[in-house]
């Protein structure tokens, strides 16, 4: 018996062979035409880890909410499965993501990859920023309300802020420098 391997299809340009390239450690397949680039189950996460460590373990879940998946304005077929893809918002943003929900396998159109690095970069940067605020609110309450002593809850307060400040200055040192430097009264 002859096997015949079928090339998979360009879902944009549907007469142009996949090629397959290493990208951030992981082999995908893309096309030479317009450049997208499709992830078999999974390979999206490892790419986009290897690509930024910091955002490990910050995953989106395009599968999670399914009243939110689209079928894509230009149709769009799975290179894998053939079957019509579906759009989908990447989390909250605007960047729409053409994604199978047979293989889940996820195409990206050129320079999608990096609009969803930046992204998850931008919200990496704001959860860091909401966490230390909530625990700043936290514990100036307690100072108030805390079940210890006020001395105990100040010295929490203050070790939030110091921790506020650090991070602040590392992630932002040009504003924080510009802060150091203005007059004191």
């Amino acid at each position: 018996m002859v096997y015949y391997e079928v090339s998979m299809k360009c879902p944009i340009h549907k007469k142009t062979d996949l090629d397959q390239v290493v990208f951030y450690d992981t082999e995908v397949d893309y096309c030479p035409k317009g450049l997208g680039i499709w992830f078999d189950e999974g390979e999206f996460r490892i790419a986009k880890d290897s690509k930024d460590k910091n955002l490990d373990w910050l995953d989106i879940d395009l599968w999670e909410d399914k009243s939110k998946f689209n079928i894509s304005e230009r149709e769009k077929s799975c290179p894998k499965c053939s079957v019509p893809m579906y759009e989908v918002a990447y989390n909250n943003s605007d960047i729409k993501v053409d994604i199978c929900n047979v293989c889940e396998g996820v195409w990206l159109d050129r320079g999608e990859f990096k609009k969803i690095v930046d992204y998850l970069r931008e919200k990496l940067s704001d959860e860091v920023v909401n966490r230390y605020m909530k625990n700043l609110v936290e514990e100036t309450a307690e100072v108030f309300t805390g079940p210890e002593s006020l001395q105990d809850e100040v010295s929490d307060l203050l070790t939030v802020i110091r921790l506020f400040k650090y991070k602040f200055s590392v992630k932002f040192p040009v504003i924080s420098d510009i802060i150091s430097d203005l007059p004191r009264s």
